[in-house]
Order: C-alpha cells, then sequence, then structure tokens
C-alpha cells in the first residue's frame, strides 16, 4: 500500500513538473509570475462551479483559467498598469473562489486541500488526468515553440515574420489552464505558480540556450519533486510545501552554481 500511493504520488509530481518546466520558461521569459499567480488562485472559482454544477473538476477549472486570461487580454490595453491589474485580479479571483465554495450547499469542503494540494491522495483518474493534460501542454508548447519564442523575444520580429504575437499568448494561456487544472490536487492553487517559476528560474543562470532552459527547469522541478517527498515522508512534513521548499533549496544553489560560473566575453 505504502509503495502504491508514493508511487503514484511521484509519477503524478514529476508529470506536472514536466509539464511546468518549458511553460514555467515562457512565464519567466515574458514576466508574466503574477498572471501565473492569477490564474492559480481563479482556479478555485472553478472548483466552486464544479461542486454547484456537478461537473467535473478539470474542465471547470479549464474554463474559469480562460475567463482569467480573457479578463487580462482585455483589460490589460486599457491604461492599467500590468502589475496593478494582474494584482487585484490575483486577489480578488482567490477571494470570490473561497466565498462562492462556501455558499456551495449541503458540501462540506477541504479548502486546503486545494489551497496547498494533497499529493498523496491521488488516485489512479487524478494520475490518468494530470499525465494527459501534461501530454498536452508538451505538445502544444513543441508545435508552437518556435513562434512562441520569437514572439516572446520580439513581437516585432515575429509580426514581419507573419506571426501573430496574440495568438500565441492565447496558446501560452491555454497551456496554464491546462497546467492549473491538472496541479491544483498537487500542490494547490497557492502553490502551483510556484512550480511555474522556480525551476525555470533556477535553471536559467546555468544555461545558455532557451531549449536548455527548458531542460534544467524539469530537471531541477523532477529532483525537487522527489526531493520534497522523501522530506515530507521522513520529516512528516505537508506534501505540497515540501516540494516547493525543495525546489526552492535548488534555486538557491542555481543562484551560487551560476555565480561561480566563469563569464562569457
Amino acid at each position: 500500500m505504502l509503495d502504491d500511493f508514493m508511487l503514484r504520488a511521484a509519477l503524478a509530481g514529476i508529470g506536472l513538473a514536466l509539464a511546468c518546466a518549458p511553460l514555467g520558461c515562457f512565464v519567466v521569459w515574458r514576466r508574466m509570475a503574477y498572471y501565473g499567480d492569477a490564474t492559480a488562485h481563479a482556479a478555485l472559482l472553478g472548483v466552486a462551479l464544479s461542486l454547484a454544477f456537478a461537473v467535473p473538476l478539470f474542465p471547470a477549472v479549464i474554463l474559469v483559467a480562460l475567463a482569467m486570461a480573457a479578463a487580462v487580454t482585455g483589460l490589460g490595453g486599457r491604461n492599467n498598469a500590468g502589475d496593478t491589474l494582474l494584482g487585484v485580479l490575483s486577489h480578488a479571483a482567490l477571494a470570490v473562489g473561497m466565498v462562492a465554495v462556501s455558499f456551495v450547499p449541503g458540501i462540506r469542503v477541504d479548502l486546503m486541500a486545494y489551497l496547498f494540494g494533497d499529493i498523496l491522495a491521488v488516485t489512479g483518474t487524478d494520475l490518468a488526468t494530470i499525465w494527459l493534460g501534461a501530454g498536452a501542454v508538451i505538445a502544444l508548447l513543441a508545435w508552437r515553440w518556435s513562434a512562441l519564442l520569437l514572439a516572446t523575444l520580439s513581437p516585432e520580429m515575429a509580426v514581419a515574420a507573419g506571426i501573430r504575437p496574440r495568438a500565441e499568448q492565447w496558446a501560452l494561456n491555454i497551456a496554464l489552464a491546462l497546467v492549473v487544472a491538472a496541479g491544483i490536487r498537487i500542490v494547490g492553487a497557492l502553490l502551483i505558480s510556484a512550480m511555474l517559476i522556480i525551476p525555470a528560474a533556477a535553471a536559467r543562470p546555468l544555461v545558455r540556450t532557451p531549449e536548455a532552459m527548458a531542460i534544467g527547469a524539469a530537471v531541477v522541478g523532477v529532483a525537487g519533486v522527489v526531493g520534497g517527498l522523501v522530506g515530507a515522508w521522513h520529516a512528516d512534513l505537508p506534501t505540497g510545501p515540501a516540494i516547493v521548499c525543495a525546489v526552492t533549496v535548488l534555486f538557491v544553489a542555481g543562484i551560487v552554481l551560476g555565480g561561480l560560473r566563469p563569464k562569457r566575453r
């Protein structure tokens, strides 16, 4: 029994880490960290909709995440400061989601499970959902990699090359919604953005190409999942926060090692 649930937890975490790695690189490159927070916090409203209308959690969270993306895109060009707008939407989404869950009649919900996750309770169905979502994200990003990279580095050059930056932004929005929907049961709404940002930030000082950064972020994410599970098991710690602590340690190590590398001339 121990082997079964630990194996499911490890496989679920690894699937999430592999999906977050390339997507997290674009989040870091585009300075979209707060955007990830807003999408993850909005997932709680998706939980409320799922419970209220008795629909599966995965599509409900995706729907709300895409609605958040549409709100950010629609309001972003109306003289609203980007960080301020995302900050307002992030905290508002979290508050509205928690209030909405409390209004669902006849259902007692463990909000801690959705805020911080419970990777040890992952079922076989959850595992299939996570890996299907991760596979869809990886396939989408692999298909659009060159276009996404050019639109990220230089929107003007992307337009000149016949690429529509707004369409590429929506590809990222869809991928982010899939990751949030797949990961909310593992590390929860409050910590999912950490799995997007920290592994990518840890790999950044150690590599010199975008592809190497995506691979490095995957290595850091997987190592953080395994290390966090082992630490949580031996020290009786909450698993979601333990995983994030593990990748944070790897982030610090990456900063230190990056500072020791010789500078290119």
